[in-house]
């Protein structure tokens, strides 16, 4: 799947020093179409991806790590 959906819903590690984000941390929201294609929008929180959402169209608010593409 490809999406531009994207919004950090936990707070990610930082280090202190060199400014380094662990990536597990950087989870993103998006709305998952009953196609199964994401929708190609940013949202700001998992409150906004789900009142764009139209669960009675089959559509779902999903949560991923974008990095490793893994499901959370």
């Amino acid at each position: 799947m490809t999406s531009t959906t994207t919004t950090t819903t936990t707070p990610a590690a930082t280090s202190a020093t060199d400014g380094w984000v662990d990536p597990r941390t950087q989870i993103e929201v998006g709305v998952l179409l009953a196609d199964g294609r994401l929708v190609g929008r940013r949202f700001g929180s998992r409150a906004e991806a789900e009142a764009f959402a139209r669960p009675e169209d089959g559509e779902q608010v999903v949560e991923y790590n974008l990095v490793c593409e893994c499901a959370v």
